[in-house]
């Protein structure tokens, strides 16, 4: 995607240095837009646990240039493999909801055991975001035509769509799994509108996707947290597409905290709502939604909120300093609540039949 007139990926390969990968830091978005050098597992870890980088598909790819990172460490090792994969599980609890971190892990773990050539493995993460990337614009080819058919539906008349949280090009490597459709549509000239959730308490939403359609010139309004069953309740919201770190078997959906809220009130308006995902995000050893881990994150981002003040990016305590907090990161989606998933190999319902067989 372009900011300003250069196109960007969330994390490319320093085609002069081989051993350094760049990300943007996303935790200076909107204010700032900078970019940093990952040089080492520590740096990787720090990058996903710090939240310099996040969303499920950009966690895992970024996972995967730390088992490389790992290989340029310990290459002269007595036991390259074991070392590499102990720092794999060092990467793997860095964030423990979204699934692509152990998939990627397990996926580059892999590739060391069968040929630990620095060569090789740095090919091979390549070759995954280029696949992610792929793979996003995919899922937006499936999930434009339900914007299509709306706007068919509505001769031509704007689609509002509500998303929550951040789902777009900065959550993924480009385009995106909730917003790739978004793009789409809008580049084909179709009228769309999205409603963006603030999505607190880190604010990705009205931090990121807001900064991210305002880029590429998608119109969009901000709105609260809670302003969305009103939204739906006026007939103001059409669709309703969010993302997802981690998928059962069975269809249910762990995503940032308050998509669960969102599902609720989708449902009871007679409103579609669908989670965008990666065939990656699916965990196959899980068959039900009380099975997903959820993170939970540190008191200090609910007990505090940051934003640009007179003298820069600051932040400000929102609440007694005593208060206790409980922060929960994800919340999970029964399937039942969801119209259908929009993947990369198609649209299904969110049921155990449907998903297998978009997996064979």
């Amino acid at each position: 995607m372009k900011v300003g007139e250069r196109h960007f990926r969330s994390i490319w390969h320093d085609e002069k240095d081989p051993a350094v990968v760049w990300i943007i830091d996303q935790r200076r978005l909107p204010f700032a837009f900078e970019v940093i050098s990952l040089k080492s597992v520590k740096d990787v870890c720090e990058a996903i646990s710090g939240m310099a980088v996040r969303g499920a598909p950009l966690i895992g790819v970024t996972a995967a240039w730390g088992i490389y990172f790992s290989l340029l460490e310990h290459h002269n090792s007595d036991d390259i493999v074991a070392s590499v994969t102990a720092d794999g599980v060092m990467l793997k609890g860095t964030r423990p909801t979204a699934v692509n971190l152990s998939w990627a892990v397990d996926l580059m773990v892999g590739k060391v055991k069968s040929d630990p050539s620095v060569d090789k493995i740095r090919s091979a993460a390549i070759m995954l975001c280029n696949e992610e990337v792929a793979r996003c614009r995919r899922t937006g080819e499936h999930g434009l035509h339900l914007i299509e058919k709306i706007s068919q539906e509505k001769q031509g008349d704007t689609v509002n769509i509500l998303t929550h949280c951040n789902a777009g090009w900065l959550a993924c490597v480009d385009y995106g799994t909730a917003l790739a459709p978004v793009y789409l549509a809008h580049d084909k000239g179709i009228k769309v509108h999205v409603w963006v959730d603030e999505t607190r308490p880190r604010n990705q939403g009205s931090r990121l996707t807001a900064w991210e359609l305002g880029n590429h010139g998608v119109p969009y309004t901000l709105v609260t947290d809670n302003a969305g069953g009103l939204l739906m309740q006026r007939g103001m919201v059409n669709i309703v597409i969010v993302g997802c770190d981690r998928a059962t078997l069975n269809g249910d959906v762990a995503n940032k905290i308050g998509t669960y809220l969102k599902a609720l009130a989708a449902f009871d308006n007679n409103i579609p709502v669908y989670s965008a995902l990666p065939v990656s995000s699916f965990d196959l050893s899980l068959n039900h939604f009380d099975d997903i881990p959820v993170e939970e994150r540190d008191s200090s981002e609910v007990k505090y909120i940051e934003g640009m003040g007179k003298d820069g990016l600051t932040e400000v305590l929102i609440c007694p300093e005593e208060s206790k907090v409980i922060n929960h990161g994800f919340d999970i989606t029964p399937a039942r609540l969801l119209t259908g998933l929009i993947t990369d190999r198609g649209v299904c319902r969110a049921d155990k039949e449907s998903i297998i067989k978009i997996l064979l």
